[in-house]
């Protein structure tokens, strides 16, 4: 069945395959305006490959992609995306305020001499992310959430219709993945543009997204998370019984094997202390 609501994105049966192995198989998922969506999985289960499939950066076996009813790089222009992984040298004499600029700036050659409507545009999304405090120093010497704020708002700089952010919040602390999600949510409501977040825990987002994706053996399941995160929707998309347990307003999804052991599959039992 074919994604189509006329929404900001809609992805229809999309497949991938490196080297003769599924990495996606069929995904299909929506997302309307102003949603805040969490993209779930293990590592390697295909959030990444998914991602680059919605930006043009993975050519597809099969299917279908459209933002903003357009397809390929027509609708490109209303994405902003936060990759996963930013190295960020601290001895890059590159400032954050330069680096918000050059989301607007960047296919230019060199720095621009930036005029006062430019820079009035940098300053008004430093304030929105709570970035202003830290806008002239080095990018490399922030602590991870104050870069997260940085890379948001040089997406968002050129207000695009779509957000896609890889994994922003491994590697932060308690406090700024917490920071970060609220912040992402207020954006979302304030602006409404479409969010999509991968993950490898939900637990974070549980308070703050309307829907999710959740991917497993390169299937997807996706609609409101309630309606997802259960015991039989699992089951079948792992292809195995999967238990979902709610502890202290958290989630814990596990598999039974024929001895009845239990192994975590996502959101390992330590996030259980973390509430």
């Amino acid at each position: 069945m074919n994604v189509d609501d006329g929404g900001v994105l809609s992805a229809n049966h999309l497949s991938v395959s490196y080297a003769g192995k599924t990495v996606l198989d069929g995904v299909s998922f929506g997302l309307k305006p102003g949603e805040f969506c969490g993209l779930i999985g293990s590592n390697g289960s295909g959030k990444t490959t998914l991602l680059r499939a919605l930006l043009g950066f993975q050519s597809l076996d099969a299917g279908e992609v459209r933002i903003d009813g357009k397809m390929g790089k027509a609708g490109l222009h209303s994405v902003g995306y936060v990759p996963q992984k930013i190295m960020l040298d601290a001895e890059i004499p590159l400032r954050a305020r330069d680096l918000v600029t050059l989301g607007l700036t960047g296919k230019q050659l060199g720095f621009a001499l930036n005029s006062r409507a430019v820079r009035q545009q940098v300053d008004a999304m430093l304030r929105e992310v709570g970035a202003e405090s830290f806008a002239d120093e080095r990018i490399g010497n922030l602590s991870g959430g104050q870069q997260q704020r940085v890379l948001i708002a040089h997406a968002l700089i050129r207000r695009p219709r779509l957000l896609l952010l890889d994994e922003p919040l491994a590697n932060l602390d308690i406090r700024s993945v917490s920071e970060i999600v609220a912040l992402l949510r207020h954006l979302c409501i304030v602006h409404q543009v479409s969010i999509l977040l991968s993950a490898h825990d939900m637990n974070p987002l549980l308070s703050s997204m309307d829907s999710i994706v959740y991917l497993a053996n390169g299937r997807a399941a996706s609609g409101k998370t309630d309606e997802v995160v259960q015991s039989d929707v699992l089951s079948r998309l792992y292809g195995y019984p999967i238990e979902v347990l709610r502890v202290m307003n958290r989630v814990l999804v596990i598999a039974a094997n024929a001895s009845s052991d239990v192994c975590a599959l996502t959101s390992p039992p330590e996030n259980l202390m973390k509430a």
